[in-house]
């Protein structure tokens, strides 16, 4: 394979995206539905109450109090996370790791986190922070939807556990297991998936392979990122990207390096792009004015890696319906 993606390339997780079977077409383009928005306002109730029914961070379970189970838990079986105490303690139910929390186990999944494409600025420093409670909670939104007993609660907890030790990489690459989105959209093939409710764009080759996994930013809600098919339509380089922060914002930072312009699959334009920023502490949330932010090493190797008329998917999540195989030409 020949591209100008980094060394980390080879690095990558070497199974390959899920496909699942491309459902029937919605419309394009729209924001996610009411009844969208009041499930996962319902969600957040929900996560208030169960982590109050939860031990608090880094404290034993009571025993005296809790129905213990009939069968130890198994220890994590993933090598990033074998043999450290604290993990175990968290496997077996006896932690839960949250704010203020510390240690090596901590790390291992801190480091976890960044080589699965999860936003964690300052890396992995072994301290639960808000940083890492922003990591983990996107994760929890990616795992909840193959691994339901986790809640996105911010907190590392036995469910969470379980399902990084599932999904992560194994020591010294880059990627996921299972769990990945489809390169194709509506039986079309795409270069890029953004997957806006967990903060993550996934980057493929022309085969569809995997090429890398980056942390992004998308729309505060109210200027939110519009999900459907778009397309690359113009590359701006560094000089190109300063001039339009300083001609629109009157801050020539504020796209960081490099800009991607996208307009709908259909020619529309869009009014959003791939770019980067000045303001990397707040990638992993919804802030910009419907955007996707990277950080300005991730949006470099975007900009050199996509051609004009790349196809851009954008969803909510990475099982979209909408995201499958290519459908058989008749």
């Amino acid at each position: 394979m020949t591209s100008a993606i980094p060394p980390s390339v080879s690095r990558l997780s070497p199974l390959p995206p899920d496909a699942p079977e491309a459902l029937p077409a919605a419309s394009l383009g729209k924001p996610p539905r009411a009844s969208e928005s009041a499930a996962r306002n319902t969600l957040g109730q929900g996560v208030q109450r169960a982590l109050d029914a939860r031990p608090t961070s880094g404290t034993p379970v009571p025993t005296g109090s809790v129905d213990l189970p009939t069968r130890a838990a198994a220890p994590p079986a993933n090598a990033r996370f074998t043999g450290l105490p604290q993990l175990a303690d968290v496997a077996s139910g006896a932690q839960v790791l949250g704010p203020g929390s510390q240690g090596e186990g901590l790390r291992a999944v801190q480091a976890a986190l960044l080589d699965m494409g999860f936003a964690l600025h300052g890396g992995a420093d072994g301290r639960h922070g808000p940083q890492t409670a922003r990591a983990l909670r996107n994760f929890q939104v990616h795992a909840s939807r193959t691994f339901p007993a986790v809640l996105p609660t911010g907190a590392l907890d036995a469910a969470t556990l379980r399902a990084l030790d599932a999904l992560a990489p194994a020591p010294g690459l880059r990627g996921q297991t299972r769990g990945l989105p489809s390169a194709f959209f509506d039986g079309q093939p795409v270069r890029v998936v953004v997957a806006l409710r967990e903060h993550r764009t996934f980057l493929f080759d022309t085969r569809g392979q995997l090429v890398d996994i980056f942390p992004n930013a998308a729309g505060a809600p109210a200027s939110p990122t519009r999900t459907g098919l778009k397309v690359v339509r113009t590359k701006l380089d560094q000089l190109a990207t300063e001039a339009a922060g300083a001609r629109l914002w009157n801050d020539r930072h504020v796209f960081g390096v490099r800009m991607l312009d996208l307009s709908w699959a259909d020619g529309r334009h869009s009014g959003e792009e791939l770019h980067g920023t000045n303001a990397p502490a707040l990638l992993g949330t919804d802030v910009s004015h419907g955007c996707i932010r990277h950080s300005n090493e991730a949006v470099r190797v975007l900009h050199d890696a996509l051609s004009v008329g790349d196809r851009v998917a954008v969803v909510e999540h990475v099982d979209d319906p909408h995201l499958g195989v290519p459908r058989p030409v008749a």
